[in-house]
């Protein structure tokens, strides 16, 4: 028989019959209804539970089919709800929603429980009493009087609508239960709810006893930790550590970095997030991770394959230097023929402000690759080259790893500098740890103690820069491609003044090329009377002060352009300050005109020998090296021993003394080249024959006489033709130099190629 009855929606709530529950009211439909019911319907109203309760103003398609008709037992109120116990009578069945003058209005159709098969039934409800007895932790579900109604053999339709209010089902599963008429059938499903709780504890019980045996103080820290990071979102207080996690996972999925790197990466992440912000080792490990992401891995830039471009490129920043631009052409041509090569390490060798830094990049330029430079100058710790481990506080990864993660890509040209200034103490030996980083064949997988992953630097194109080959360890050495780079000829550098240094100067100082004109001339004077390098560095400070005084000049005095005199350079920048060695200008007896090879380049110096009344002995004076104390010693005694060959009276040497003599006292010298001129001066000084005075020699001397080939003869080459020397003396196997030689000095100098001390002094003596 239909019926109306104020109507009132729940949110998440389920009201049984025979149930007694408080429920919290403060929509206004919903207070309206109560007020209609206590008034008008002996307190008594239908409660429909939402099916979303999100909803805020729900209708007929928002709530179950299916509610309870309920008694107003108690209501106390509040300022803007009421809150009222309400008791369940009857399952009742939604007709039509009616909106009344007062409140909402159901129209409803009160639904009896049906019973079914009754042996069925008992045999439900034993079963349910004995599952009911075989569960742990039951009074945690039902309470106790529960269990005592139910010994007592509760009715089965009231058994099920007592059991489901404590029991932990969803809203909807209660609804079911509502909704379902069958006695049997509510029994049933009871039995299958139970069967699965059974399961549940089972379950739990089995986790918990796993927990307790594994678990430890950091799993329970992380366990609380990941419990407050879910509190933490809930409610929407993300903190930097999630963010940072996330764009490091994004950056992973995103850029194709190697496997290994990957998994490195998702593993400190892993220990990242367990440890709590204020920890001091999240610091370490997200620098870490950092490091890891932000080393090139597969960038790349491409390489110019026009090799005339590269070419004319290297010839606009760098004149001469014709071996090591070769030797770039020929690493760009055998690339682009295979396209794969790998990277050569070149080493470039040579004196001060020849260009060899410069040409680095030229060469970086040429090949339109990043450029990175490291300079080894005072290293002596070998960390700095392989990087400290991360056991270390404050722990970086070595240089050559930071320039990579400087350069981006994984082909930068990277310049190590000094590489002959590194030293070696209690701390390692930073050379041996190059040898790694400098060797073809083991590079390509490169270890870094703070990377601890291997990294690949077969691409890079190592170019080493040093002073003095001698100072690099030759077990170095041998894995270098050495490039020797000598100075620079007075011809050479003069363009190089004109071409670079001039116009370089004039932009920097602010000046047109037209206010300060200097001839080819004046640029030769300045070379030769005001720098003494193998370089340019000093010329371009020179041409640089000249610029200076131009402008004061210029804006002093009011000149519009100066042309640069001989005259106008001693004004401004005073005397000469260099004194090259300069030739005799009449043959000498005893005085020798020898080469010598300075880093300056080269010079000549003038070796004299002298004869007086004595004992018999050998002075050296002139701040003589071991080696050349030695030279001087072997020229002496091939003399006493070819003696009547030269015209020598062999008992001269017991009453004379003979003293050696290589002027500029205060320079030390050593060397072994001045053999030959310290046995021309003393056969000269013994035999009174004079030598020529525009002839100079060089080379060392053997007991038999023999001439042994030098180093340098292409700079003590230059010196003798700057001091106006014609005829030079060379080892006759140092013939093959004579290509390095400008063509300028080849065709001002005679070359002479001696292979014993016979032939030095039939060309050097005056007959």
């Amino acid at each position: 028989m239909p019926m109306q009855y104020p109507l009132i929606c729940t949110r998440g709530v389920i009201v049984f019959p025979g149930q007694e529950i408080v429920i919290d009211v403060g929509r206004e439909a919903s207070l309206k209804a109560v007020e209609n019911a206590q008034d008008n319907y002996e307190s008594k109203v239908c409660l429909f539970s939402q099916k979303d309760m999100k909803v805020e103003n729900p209708n007929i398609n928002d709530i179950y089919g299916m509610g309870t008709l309920c008694e107003i037992r108690h209501v106390r109120r509040f300022d803007k709800f009421l809150r009222i116990k309400f008791r369940g009578i009857d399952r009742v069945e939604l007709n039509s929603w009616t909106k009344g003058s007062l409140s909402d209005l159901a129209d409803i159709s009160i639904k009896k429980s049906i019973f079914q098969d009754e042996l069925e039934e008992v045999a439900l409800i034993r079963m349910i009493a004995q599952s009911f007895e075989n569960m742990t932790h039951i009074e945690k579900l039902f309470p106790k009087e529960l269990m005592i109604e139910l010994s007592k053999g509760m009715g089965p339709d009231v058994l099920t609508d007592k059991a489901i209010q404590a029991f932990p089902l969803t809203l909807d599963r209660k609804q079911q239960y509502l909704e379902t008429l069958g006695i049997n059938d509510r029994l049933e499903m009871l039995l299958q709810d139970i069967e699965k709780e059974k399961k549940m504890t089972e379950v739990e019980q089995k986790i918990n006893e796993t927990v307790k045996e594994r678990i430890d103080q950091s799993q329970k820290d992380y366990y609380l930790r990941e419990k407050m990071h879910a509190i933490k979102e809930e409610l929407g207080d993300i903190v930097q550590q999630d963010k940072d996690i996330e764009n490091i996972r994004k950056r992973l999925e995103e850029n194709p970095y190697p496997d290994y790197i990957k998994a490195k990466v998702k593993d400190e992440l892993s220990r990242y997030e367990m440890l709590p912000m204020a920890s001091g080792e999240t610091g370490i490990i997200k620098t870490y991770i950092d490091w890891l992401m932000d080393l090139p891995w597969w960038q790349e830039t491409k390489d110019n394959e026009d090799l005339n471009l590269a070419q004319s490129i290297l010839d606009e920043d760098h004149y001469g230097l014709e071996k090591v631009k070769e030797r770039i052409m020929e690493y760009l041509g055998v690339k682009q023929m295979t396209n794969s090569l790998k990277a050569p390490i070149l080493c470039l060798v040579g004196p001060p402000g020849v260009g060899k830094t410069s040409l680095a990049k030229s060469v970086a330029r040429a090949l339109n690759r990043k450029f990175v430079k490291m300079s080894l100058g005072g290293v002596r710790d070998e960390a700095e080259i392989r990087g400290h481990r991360r056991t270390y506080l404050g722990a970086l990864p070595g240089r050559i790893i930071q320039g990579m993660k400087k350069a981006q890509v994984v082909n930068p040209v990277f310049l190590i500098d000094e590489l002959d200034k590194m030293a070696s103490d209690y701390k390692g030996d930073p050379s041996s740890a190059m040898l790694e980083v400098l060797d073809p064949e083991q590079n390509s997988l490169f270890s870094d103690h703070y990377i601890e992953e291997s990294y690949d630097l077969s691409k890079v194109l190592f170019i080493a820069t040093a002073n003095y080959l001698e100072n690099i360890p030759p077990a170095l050495q041998d894995r270098l491609e050495i490039i020797q780079l000598s100075s620079y000829t007075e011809v050479e550098k003069v363009h190089i003044a004109r071409e670079h240094l001039l116009p370089k100067q004039l932009k920097e100082n602010g000046l047109k090329p037209s206010q300060l004109k200097v001839s080819d001339e004046i640029l030769l004077h300045l070379i030769r009377y005001y720098t003494r390098e193998a370089g340019v560095r000093q010329l371009e400070r020179t041409i640089g002060t000249i610029c200076r005084k131009t402008v004061l000049a210029i804006l002093k005095d009011g000149k519009k352009s100066i042309t640069l005199t001989k005259k106008l350079v001693k004004e401004w920048l005073g005397n000469e300050k260099v004194d090259y060695g300069k030739k005799e200008k009449k043959d000498q007896v005893g005085t020798v005109t020898g080469l010598a090879y300075t880093s300056f380049g080269g010079d000549i110096l003038q070796i004299e020998a002298q004869k007086f009344e004595g004992k018999g002995q050998l002075i050296l004076t002139g701040q003589l090296g071991d080696v050349m104390k030695e030279s001087a010693s072997i020229a002496l005694d091939y003399i006493k021993a070819h003696a009547k060959e030269f015209g020598i009276d062999p008992k001269c040497f017991e009453k004379t003394d003979i003293h050696i003599h290589v002027p500029e006292g205060a320079v030390p010298k050593d060397g072994p080249s001045a053999g030959v001129t310290m046995t021309t001066a003393l056969v000269s000084c013994l035999n009174g024959k004079p030598v020529k005075a525009n002839l100079a020699m060089t080379g060392e001397v053997t007991l038999r006489g023999n001439v042994l080939p030098i180093g340098g003869l292409k700079e003590k080459s230059l010196a003798a033709h700057r001091s106006g020397i014609e005829t030079i003396l060379i080892p006759k196997d140092n013939t093959k130099d004579l290509d390095d030689i400008p063509q300028e000095v080849k065709d001002a100098i005679t070359f002479i190629p001696v292979s014993n001390c016979k032939q030095v002094l039939q060309n050097a003596l005056v007959n």
